[in-house]
């Protein structure tokens, strides 16, 4: 059985809508993406484990993990969400200097697609931008890798970083074929990290960072990030991110729907200029078309989320939250804010409507029928019925685990 097929089978018995909030994920990373876990099945077996009736994936570029992601979700009585994430660049933004979501480039912005049921069988047009993504990409992480080696010798360390090298490394810990790693910048600093803890020279190491090495694997991986690999620095090369719209065109000829991710209060100093208030956020959105925002809510205090949530249904966007785990430290798979906080009432009840709503148009977009965007009738009629169906896919595939 293939991952749409997969797909269109989980549905309820009849369309119903229960509002009581679920423990929920709409957003995480699997591997061989850079992840907090080591393979699928290590993903499914934490958001079991809490209790999670549906975890969403949002892998960049390749999307072969998701049949067995999907698999072993509905055999753990889970929902599977299939996603992705986009770099993209906004030119507006740019020249006004605005930062968006990116927290120290203006104009560069991500974007999820959630329920990319087409991811398996492109568009042509789909399919050729894919391939351009992945093929930049690629040409990216080799040269970043070059200027590394660069970096390394000039310190007097003799290390060899390769790209192949790097993505051969992957493959082999998560058991993926090679030609389904999608190199990042992590996956290279943890390379360059694993074998800066092992030099024999920790002079030439400090000379390297222009700081002593912490000894703790994690730092020690951000620090040759943040030292080695970020704009203005010795292994920098220059991102080439696609423009805003055609990432959206992109989602949506994946069968998916276009989802901003929200930083707010997130980053140093507050809220972006994009995000400046959560009114004008909302109004931002609607104007560039996007019907959904995504909150991280470990990133933020109650109240900010709160209010953004609110402010963000209140001009008919549909609402989701994640966690991302795009780092190796590990947390809880269902979400909560800043601190531990708990989600507040409000906003919890709204990520589980967004999250059914998501699951609604996964499960009729499966189908062969229209989703969230192109079926009939205003917003909130159309948030009342893909979220009864979601719903009653959701708690279909949790009651019969």
């Amino acid at each position: 059985m293939g991952l749409r097929e997969l797909l269109a089978g989980l549905r309820g018995s009849s369309p119903s809508w229960d509002p009581e909030p679920r423990p929920h994920n709409a957003h995480i990373h699997l591997p061989p993406n850079f992840s907090a876990f080591d393979s699928v099945e290590d993903a499914v077996a934490q958001a079991r484990s809490e209790g999670a009736v549906l975890l969403g994936a949002a892998n960049y570029y390749d999307y072969a993990v998701f049949e067995p992601f999907a698999s072993q979700c509905v055999q753990n009585g889970i929902f599977p969400l299939v996603g992705t994430e986009i770099l993209t660049w906004m030119d507006d933004c740019a020249e006004r200097g605005w930062l968006v979501n990116d927290p120290g480039n203006p104009g560069k912005a991500y974007l999820c697609g959630k329920a990319i049921v087409r991811c398996g069988e492109p568009t042509p047009w789909a399919a050729a931008k894919l391939s351009e993504i992945r093929e930049g990409d690629s040409r990216r992480m080799e040269q970043m890798a070059e200027r590394i080696v660069e970096a390394l010798r000039a310190a007097g360390l003799g290390i060899a970083i390769e790209g192949a090298e790097v993505r051969d490394r992957v493959a082999r810990r998560h058991r993926v074929p090679p030609e389904t790693v999608v190199l990042q910048e992590r996956h290279l600093a943890m390379a360059v990290a694993e074998k800066l803890a092992a030099a024999d020279d920790p002079e030439a190491v400090s000379q390297l960072l222009g700081c002593d090495p912490p000894s703790d694997p994690i730092r020690l991986q951000n620090e040759v990030r943040n030292r080695l690999m970020k704009a203005g620095k010795p292994a920098y090369v220059e991102e080439r991110f696609v423009p805003f719209d055609e990432a959206a065109r992109l989602i949506r000829e994946l069968g998916g729907v276009p989802c901003y991710p929200a930083i707010m209060d997130g980053i140093l100093g507050g809220p972006s200029r994009f995000e400046s208030s959560p009114e004008e956020l909302a109004g931002r959105l609607v104007e560039r078309g996007i019907p959904a925002v995504e909150f991280i809510p470990t990133r933020n205090d109650p109240g900010v989320l709160e209010a953004y949530a609110v402010a963000a249904r209140s001009a008919g966007l549909v609402v989701a939250a994640g966690t991302e785990h795009n780092t190796l430290g590990r947390q809880p798979i269902v979400p909560s804010c800043k601190g531990g906080a708990p989600i507040p009432r409000r906003a919890a009840e709204l990520f589980w409507e967004g999250a059914c709503v998501l699951a609604g148009h996964q499960t009729l977009v499966a189908r062969g029928e229209p989703g969230f965007e192109e079926a009939e009738g205003g917003v909130e009629e159309r948030i009342e019925r893909f979220r009864s169906v979601g719903c009653a896919a959701i708690l279909g595939v949790a009651d019969h685990a």
